[in-house]
């Protein structure tokens, strides 16, 4: 019995040791982004604001798109789309970036891209206020179902990003290729998901490709979560496969280039 007593003290204090370094290296990150910046936070619901307006006016004030409420229908989905987008872009250089505690310091190399799809996770939790500023400008509410919709989104979210990123951030030190490309990729990807449009907008022959885009489902559910209340279990339990298949594939990949990170690097 206190054989075992000592096992867990100190399996409990390991996952301390990783808790830790993770806040450490969160908060390094907070600051280096808002280095030097007036504005803080401001920036990091500018952007997706910023898009909003030019779609606003590319598609309802210019090409008439008839969806109600299409400033909020638009707010609801391009904020949860920069966290994965932010992430996803940022995951090729993420090892190459932190080159100098890689070499120096010996802890697992997958808690740096952890850190940062933490960190762009927070970023999505605290413009959160600002979708609920415009739902009361458009007179909506939150609504009951957040209570446990955003709790379980936000881990599929951050499961999907965390597998992207692995896989990204593990192969684009073999084949910097990739930093070029995954701007490319993750804009293909944005407007392949209905994030400007309704997802009924797409010609009935290519419904079921949507449930081929792994982002997809899941934006539709952040839509629909924030706008209606919604929580189609179908669309929530297709983004969490896959999501699994994603980290899994990323996970595989880290595992079989990891060692290897220091001799790159």
């Amino acid at each position: 019995m206190n054989a075992n007593i000592k096992v867990f003290e100190k399996e409990l204090r390991g996952f301390q040791k990783y808790v830790d370094l993770i806040l450490v290296l969160t908060q390094k990150e907070m600051k280096v982004r808002y280095k030097s910046t007036i504005f803080g936070y401001l920036w990091s619901i500018g952007h997706p604001l910023a898009f909003a307006f030019v779609f606003f006016v590319a598609f309802k004030l210019v090409m008439k798109v008839q969806i109600e409420d299409y400033v909020v229908f638009l707010i609801s989905g391009l904020f949860p789309w920069q966290w994965f987008s932010n992430s996803a872009n940022a995951s090729p250089m993420i090892f190459f970036g932190n080159a100098s505690i890689i070499k120096k310091v010996n802890f697992p190399r997958y808690l740096i891209p952890v850190t940062q799809v933490l960190h762009d996770m927070i970023h999505f939790i605290l413009a959160v206020p600002v979708i609920i500023t415009f739902l009361f400008f458009y007179h909506k509410t939150p609504f009951v179902s957040w209570l446990y919709g955003i709790p379980i989104l936000l881990i599929i979210e951050f499961l999907i990003t965390l597998g992207v990123s692995l896989l990204i951030s593990s192969m684009n030190l073999f084949f910097r290729d990739l930093e070029r490309l995954m701007s490319i990729l993750v804009m293909f990807l944005f407007y392949f998901t209905p994030a400007l449009y309704l997802e009924t907008m797409i010609p009935a022959k290519f419904q079921s490709l949507i449930f081929l885009n792994p982002i997809a489902p899941l934006m539709i559910s952040w839509r629909n979560l924030f706008l209606k209340g919604d929580f189609n279990i179908i669309y929530v339990l297709i983004s969490l496969l896959h999501a699994l298949i994603i980290l899994s594939i990323g996970c595989f990949v880290y595992r079989k280039l990891s060692w290897r990170f220091a001799e790159i690097l």
